[in-house]
């Protein structure tokens, strides 16, 4: 007797269970238009400011020969890495876009 309500639970419930999932899952949070359009906007600006700070300590270090940018002392490739992949990742969106 067991077996034929434990058969038809699993064969109703399992389905069910995994269907409630993959609809919880489209249903869920995803980024807008306008959040990609802030986030494009905050990282063209962080880039302006990085250009800046550059430029900065290029400055200070043709004026003072002792100054040592701090930038130069801990720019590693495993920092820039994230950036280059920002840099991919826009270079595709705005190649899908045209």
């Amino acid at each position: 007797m067991e077996e034929v309500i434990i058969i038809p639970a699993l064969v109703l419930g399992l389905p069910w269970l995994i269907f409630h999932y993959i609809t919880k899952w489209k249903t869920a949070a995803t980024i807008t238009g306008d959040d990609e359009q802030l986030l494009d906007e905050l990282y063209h600006l962080a880039k302006r400011l990085d250009d800046r700070m550059e430029t900065v300590e290029r400055l200070v270090a043709s004026d003072n020969p002792e100054f040592k940018p701090s930038r130069l002392m801990h720019d590693r490739e495993i920092d820039n890495q994230p950036l280059r992949e920002l840099d991919r990742l826009l270079a595709e969106k705005k190649g899908m876009s045209k």
